[in-house]
């Protein structure tokens, strides 16, 4: 039941922004201390910084060997986009869209690449689409969590193990966090800024052996930026997957996306990291559970993310609301727990359905959400209040 007395415990760290995310327990400033600032990405010692990420990153995920890995501009978008523009074309491709970035995939291949045979396959915020319409024969795009919404995939029984097209899989907010099955993935896309709570502006793109013969057997029809291009003379550049990226990182953020990596490491990888995040999603489905006025925007339990929990309000008198009104609840809603200082950059993401969206990714301390639920539960009542207040 919630309460109108204020809670007492505040969460030690409020921040439970989506993106960028919130820093690993403990960070301070002195984590970059050893970043090469003022040098060039060229010389040795930064350029050896570079190719650290790559190899602690494929060895933390468990990529396999054969695999290719490159920081590349302009954050997850950036490495998806490289993709799009850069594989397709050869054959049909399939779209499938759940949320706001996936949407945008969609977008790209049939407005902008205007690609003759591509099917984007959609359904509505808190679902998934027919993953059994997906043609083996076609590429495909999709995101593994669906950042907006909190509905991410359960199974890959619907990526063909001898599928001729690519799987083209943005992981953004699902790499470092859940378990990814490389064997039925081709090309996989994510930023630091994530769940090891990186700083923005790069991105990582990996690639499969598949991926690769693609590249380097494929000449797309339009004109390639050079920010994009992977490949030279017909063969792929693969000093871009050792460090030497196609245009100037900043030292400073590949310091602190090692600082992240590190620290993964030593509490004991991606099992640990995975094992973070759930307990974040379980005590989040706990509340939910006993809380009659709130559920999970993913309608089918299995589907919920354990990175970006996105709620819903249930509450009669606010599903009664019109479009503008819910927005408006959920708007004040987030800004009071803001004000508070108890949950910072909470809101729903501005194309979603009005509700909370609360980060649970790795670097998030469970005590930290737990911390946090009884607040919910306050200011809803507060905002409840305020609206009785206003129909009288």
């Amino acid at each position: 039941m919630a309460s109108a007395t204020k809670p007492g415990l505040r969460p030690a760290n409020p921040q439970f922004s989506s993106g960028p995310c919130a820093k690993r327990p403990g960070w301070s400033l002195d984590a970059l201390a050893g970043a090469y600032l003022g040098r060039s990405h060229r010389a040795v010692g930064p350029k050896s910084r570079l190719a650290e990420v790559i190899t602690r990153s494929k060895a933390i995920l468990g990529m396999p060997e054969g695999w290719r890995l490159g920081i590349v501009p302009a954050s997850d978008t950036g490495a998806v986009e490289m993709a799009l523009w850069s594989l397709l074309g050869p054959r049909g491709v399939d779209v499938l869209a759940w949320e706001s970035f996936s949407k945008d995939w969609g977008t790209d291949v049939v407005k902008q690449l205007k690609l003759p045979d591509a099917r984007v396959i959609a359904a509505p915020y808190g679902q998934l689409p027919d993953l059994a319409s997906v043609d083996a024969a076609r590429d495909v795009v999709f995101v593994w969590n669906g950042t907006t919404s909190g509905v991410r995939l359960s199974d890959v029984d619907w990526i063909a193990a001898d599928r001729q097209g690519l799987a083209i899989c943005d992981a953004t907010s699902a790499a470092f966090a859940m378990d990814l099955p490389w064997d039925r993935l081709d090309v996989v896309t994510w930023s630091w800024q994530k769940v090891l709570g990186g700083e923005a502006a790069h991105g990582m793109l990996a690639l499969s052996p598949r991926a690769v013969e693609r590249l380097e057997s494929h000449k797309p029809a339009w004109p390639m930026p050079k920010i994009f291009r992977m490949t030279k003379d017909g063969k792929l550049n693969e000093g871009i997957f050792r460090g030497e990226t196609i245009n100037t990182p900043s030292m400073l953020a590949v310091e602190d996306a090692l600082d992240g990596l590190r620290w993964a490491e030593q509490i004991g990888g991606l099992p640990a990291l995975i094992a973070r995040s759930e307990a974040n999603l379980a005590a989040i489905a706990g509340w939910v559970g006993r809380t009659p006025w709130v559920d999970f925007l993913a309608e089918v339990p299995a589907t919920r993310s354990c990175t970006s929990i996105c709620l819903k309000i249930v509450a009669p008198w606010f599903t009664a609301l019109g479009a503008e009104a819910q927005a408006k609840v959920a708007k004040s809603l987030a800004a009071l727990l803001e004000k508070e200082g108890v949950a910072l950059d909470a809101a729903n993401y501005r194309d979603a359905p009005p509700g909370l969206r609360i980060w649970g990714g790795a670097t998030v301390e469970t005590s930290d959400i737990e911390a946090l639920l009884p607040w919910i539960d306050w200011a809803f009542t507060q905002v409840e209040a305020d609206r009785q207040k206003a129909a009288a």
